[in-house]
């Protein structure tokens, strides 16, 4: 295990950050383990710490969030391949090595001092002059190895074409990260043996990464140098090769070649021909590395998108929740989902349709109340070409479109008495008739229906068949409302804060204390629906970097806070200071917004948007 966090966006992007298992603190402070110099990023913003055999992100009540998988978090246990966000920059939380870092036990680095004296060094633009003898090596390197797309193979097949005009003992390909530090090293020698141990100058290396530029030294150890690395004589090395793989505007690392046979000398000619091998070798390799990327990116978002974590919230009832959805989701199981209006049900079935062996195949969701009983018999058990007027062409229902996947109906407690006998059959012999046909189609689904009505008072009072309640209640879960888990509100809030600064191109670095307070006083009878549609009026009616308690909706700001309490009465001062400074402001402008605005040192929409939400136009007008 190599746990490390590599930052792939920000300011930091390009470094690697190793994790050990004493606490890491993240902030913007300097006295930070892991300092961000980020307005975005609070001066204590977040730990990570080992326990009980596994890592554990804690946000420590940050101003903006701490965000896993795009998902606002406040403790988290981290799995391999999570994306972090803590203000602009993301780090990949990695476990495992092959993913920043590669083998590095067989490739030693081993010297003190710089190689001068007799050194050839040859720049990279010389390569253009390779001889014409060579054309045939760079034709099969070139046909080789674009044909490859993993990176170690791709590796292992240079150095051995490398070994076939080149008179190497050893060789090495050292590929750099942004900060110019080896982070993936292969080595091999001539026989094709992986675990030969290659010993490499980092002097050498580092020099010629730096610079760029190719460097060929024969008889390391001969008195014509004036300073040899130790290493090299040491190991007895005779000869030395050392090519950048450079790109167009950055070196990705060297290719390494050495060798102890006292014989053996490498020349200009060798220095040319592996320069230019090296130049087309550079861009397989960062296509390899891309695409290695991009396909361990591919596997990680296709795992995010089938976690039962998709639905926001850490409370205890969504903890509930998400345990239900483990436990219920790998079966073939009916599941009924109880639940306000608003509080994710639907979520809640595409989770159950994700995490199941059916996740490949359709998820199909129908709205029992949004249809009129004629249109929702053809919608879900689909009609032949003629069977009412209008019907000109044949048409599956959603129960067909299902077919080997989930039917999902929600607001099922809709439904009319005839659709409810239709549907029992569904459930009872998973066959059904299309409209005006006679042909029996059986299809393979599983249900999973939802509503917010009582269904129990709806079989006493004769609107809904206990039959089909009792077949669609094999097992069931009540989504809890918004006010039942307060603890998420604040979650919920970061995570829509996020989403629709994204969606409307606005820069939102986080919420006010005193709009995250007004957030929490409000009962939400709406859910969390009505809470995302708060936050993006917000998002999009601000014009501060921060969403303030002015910009959220009427009924939330009428929402008063409980009066023994401090934060009450804190809320409280602050709104009544800011009502006598426009008061104030608008007696000496004389009535005048623009200039009362021009007092306050505000816009003139922003004065009309305060007065509004603390209700002082009628003190105005008097």
């Amino acid at each position: 295990m190599n746990p490390r966090l590599a930052a792939i966006a920000g300011k930091l992007k390009g470094t690697v950050f190793p994790l050990e298992e004493k606490p890491l603190v993240i902030g913007r402070e300097t006295a930070a383990d892991l300092c961000l110099p980020d307005s975005a990023v609070s001066r204590r913003h977040s730990r990570i710490e080992w326990n009980e055999e596994r890592y554990w992100l804690n946000d420590l009540q940050s101003l903006n969030g701490t965000f896993v998988n795009d998902v606002p978090v406040k403790q988290r246990a981290l799995q391999h391949g999570d994306r972090i966000r803590i203000g602009d920059t993301q780090f990949l939380f990695l476990l495992h090595d092959g993913d920043v870092s590669a083998r590095t036990n067989h490739v030693q680095f081993d010297d003190r001092q710089l190689v001068s004296g007799s050194t050839i060094q040859f720049r990279f633009d010389d390569a253009m002059y390779v001889m014409a003898r060579d054309l045939s090596a760079l034709m099969k390197v070139s046909t080789t190895i674009n044909a490859i797309r993993g990176q170690d193979e791709l590796q292992k097949k240079l150095l051995e074409l490398l070994f076939e005009v080149i008179p190497a003992e050893r060789g090495a390909i050292l590929l750099v990260d942004g900060s110019h530090n080896f982070d993936d090293m292969f080595g091999m020698d001539r026989f094709g043996d992986l675990e030969a141990t290659v010993k490499v100058s980092s002097t050498i290396a580092r020099q010629v990464v730096n610079d760029g530029v190719a460097l060929l030294c024969n008889e390391a150890g001969a008195d014509s140098l004036s300073i040899t690395p130790e290493s090299l004589v040491a190991a007895g090395t005779n000869a030395v090769m050392c090519v950048p793989l450079k790109m167009v505007d950055h070196v990705l690392g060297v290719i390494y070649l050495s060798t102890n046979e006292p014989a053996a000398r490498f020349d200009n000619d060798h220095l040319q021909l592996v320069s230019a091998m090296a130049g087309i070798a550079a861009v397989a390799i960062e296509n390899a590395r891309h695409f290695e990327w991009l396909e361990t990116e591919n596997q990680r978002l296709r795992a995010d998108a089938r976690i039962e974590h998709n639905m926001v919230g850490e409370s205890v009832p969504m903890r509930q929740v998400y345990s239900f959805v483990t436990k219920v989701a790998p079966t073939d199981t009916t599941v009924l989902i109880f639940g306000e209006s608003g509080t994710g049900k639907e979520l809640a079935a595409r989770a159950l349709h994700q995490n199941s062996k059916r996740a490949e195949n359709s998820f199909v969701a129908v709205n029992c109340a949004a249809l009129a009983e004629s249109l929702l018999e053809s919608e879900l058990f689909g009609h032949e070409k003629g069977a009412f007027t209008g019907a000109l062409s044949q048409r599956k229902g959603r129960i067909e479109l299902a077919d080997n996947g989930t039917l999902f109906l929600d607001e099922i407690g809709e439904l009319s008495a005839a659709m409810q006998v239709k549907l029992l059959r569904v459930l009872q012999e998973r066959e059904f008739e299309r409209v005006g046909g006679t042909r029996t189609i059986h299809v393979n689904i599983r249900l999973i229906a939802a509503t917010n009505k009582d269904l129990e008072a709806a079989i006493a009072d004769g609107s809904f068949r206990a039959d089909l309640y009792y077949r669609l209640n094999v097992v069931s879960i009540e989504m809890p409302a918004l006010r039942k888990r307060p603890d998420d509100i604040s979650l919920l809030s970061s995570y829509f804060a996020a989403r629709y600064a994204d969606k409307c191109n606005r820069r939102v670095t986080g919420i006010s204390q005193e709009a995250r307070a007004r957030l929490l006083a409000y009962d939400w009878p709406g859910n969390v629906r009505e809470l995302e549609n708060a936050i993006e009026r917000a998002v999009v009616m601000g014009t501060t970097e921060i969403v303030l308690a002015e910009d959220l909706p009427e009924s939330v700001l009428e929402s008063t806070l409980e009066s023994n309490t401090v934060r009450a009465k804190y809320h409280e001062a602050v709104a009544e200071t800011k009502k006598q400074l426009i008061l104030t402001a608008m007696e000496q402008a004389e009535g005048s917004y623009t200039e009362a605005a021009k007092l306050l040192g505000v816009h003139p929409n922003y004065l009309h948007r305060l007065i509004r939400n603390l209700n002082l136009r009628q003190q105005l007008k008097s």
